[in-house]
């Protein structure tokens, strides 16, 4: 059985605190992030799972898409937030889903988004150094920000065929 995000609790506003602890996790009230991002499994775990390279994630809704590789395009809807809660990016906001190559974006994206199946939603946990590292990103993202995303993988998009490039005749 699905249900709306917001009838479950707000897992796209979630706090840092207990997070890696082992302790109950709990949820920012604010009513800005308090956005529908799309139906949820109404069994989900609320633990994380922890991949070798540290990413955390969790499955929020499971489908039975097939799952895409490192090598392919994807269209995500998407949410992200730091520790504090604030929201650096969102496509729930301009209702236009996201596309790019796997190979394009942060590290925990690559690896996180082939974890879940296409029409599935995932939760990612996204330590330092597998988002912007010791630099940042703009003004939101500091130095070594622990990022947060619920990403929804709308779908693995077509890859087009190219012709294989040729020398030219002489």
């Amino acid at each position: 059985m699905r249900t709306s995000v917001l009838s479950i609790c707000l897992f796209a506003s979630l706090s840092a605190v207990g997070c890696g602890t082992g302790e109950p996790v709990t949820f920012f009230e604010s009513s800005e992030l308090q956005v529908d991002v799309g139906p949820v499994d109404s069994d989900i775990d609320l633990s994380f799972q922890t991949t070798e390279s540290g990413l955390r994630y969790r499955i929020l809704r499971h489908a039975n898409g097939p799952k895409p590789t490192a090598d392919d395009r994807v269209s995500v809807h998407y949410r992200g937030w730091v520790d504090s809660g604030a929201e650096f990016d969102s496509s729930y906001k301009t209702g236009v889903p996201s596309s790019f190559g796997l190979r394009g974006v942060i590290r925990a994206w690559t690896e996180g988004v082939q974890l879940v199946n296409s029409g599935g939603m995932i939760e990612l946990w996204v330590p330092p150094e597998l988002g912007y590292g010791a630099k940042g990103a703009g003004g939101l993202i500091g130095p070594n920000a622990t990022l947060h995303f619920v990403v929804e993988l709308v779908k693995i998009e077509e890859q087009e065929e190219q012709e294989p490039w040729q020398l030219p005749e002489s």
